[in-house]
């Protein structure tokens, strides 16, 4: 029998490429809205509690509307939810499940997962480890700097810097979150254990996916003075054996070798490359990915199938 999934919020960037990656699927049936019934609640709520897995590709409010749609004798319907809003709930598990065993067992027996945010899960992927490994501590005034492709802004974003009138600014990158509200935030507060939160300076150019997270690191400030080689042996002992997390060897003399990082190189697929870089007084520390795969619509069929038990990289690149 096959599994019955619901998109809801299919026509946004997310959703669209949820949708795509179950394209050759057959072991899903997916349950389609009418175009001029994806706003009514009545609809919505008929295929939500139809189905055995249903996709919030929503804003935060019509996220947490949506999951007052499900029935209340409804034991079935599972969540997957792409928006900030259940990210810091503990009722809901943290679809990042390289992080921990425990952190993919609560993935796999919950009928609530919140997928991680796009520049969240870089720096999750470097802090928590070393938070985990005590090379850093909980009170460490971590900064973190990020480049993201202009995907990230969804579709009106979309619509302006690819369209015929984009504004000069937009052919740079560009800086913003200047006021330190951004709302990925919280999660990468919550989800490490950090005592407050990070310093973060997200830009976005003028590319269209993919990304860099990175998180320099003064070891002269850290009472256990750990070398850049410590840095990377706690790394690459937490992602041993994951399939879609790697850690490059340290430096990056091969993978890197005209000594430029580019941020797009992974778009379109759901993997994510550590980086560990510098020397032992400063440490850069970075995460590449694709900002619409392994940062939103990859990390969700990834959830999607160690909930149903199957292998995770069941339709995933």
């Amino acid at each position: 029998m096959k599994t019955k999934i619901f998109i809801d919020g299919k026509e946004g960037t997310t959703g669209l490429k949820i949708f795509e990656r179950f394209k050759n699927r057959d072991d899903l049936e997916l349950l389609l809205i009418d175009e001029d019934k994806r706003k009514d609640s009545l609809e919505r709520a008929r295929l939500i509690n139809e189905s055995d897995i249903t996709f919030l590709c929503l804003p935060d409010a019509a996220a947490k509307e949506a999951v007052t749609l499900i029935d209340k004798d409804n034991d079935r319907t599972k969540i997957i939810d792409a928006s900030t809003a259940h990210r810091t709930n503990p009722d809901w598990a943290y679809g990042f499940p390289e992080l921990s065993g425990e952190h993919r067992e609560k993935i796999k027996s919950s009928k609530r997962v919140a997928v991680p945010g796009c520049y969240a899960s870089g720096f999750i992927s470097l802090v928590y480890p070393l938070i985990q490994a005590k090379i850093i501590p909980t009170d460490y005034p971590v900064t973190s700097h990020a480049v993201s492709g202009y995907s990230g802004g969804g579709k009106k974003m979309i619509a302006v810097l690819e369209g015929d009138n984009k504004p000069l600014e937009c052919f740079s990158p560009r800086q913003y979150a200047l006021s330190q509200s951004h709302k990925h935030l919280p999660e990468m507060q919550k989800i490490c254990g950090l005592d407050f939160p990070p310093m973060f300076n997200p830009i976005v150019d003028d590319y269209y996916s993919g990304m860099v997270v990175s998180v320099p690191i003064q070891t002269r400030t850290l009472k256990n003075k750990p070398t850049l080689k410590d840095f990377y042996e706690a790394l690459s002992e937490h992602y041993k054996n994951e399939r879609f997390v790697k850690v490059m060897e340290m430096g990056g003399s091969v993978t890197l070798p005209d000594g430029f990082l580019a941020a797009n190189t992974l778009a379109g697929t759901n993997n994510m490359q550590i980086f560990v870089l510098g020397n032992d007084e400063q440490v850069l520390l970075c995460s590449r990915l694709d900002n619409l795969g392994k940062g939103a619509s990859g990390a969700a069929v990834q959830c999607m199938n160690i909930m149903l038990g199957i292998d995770e990289s069941t339709g995933l690149v």
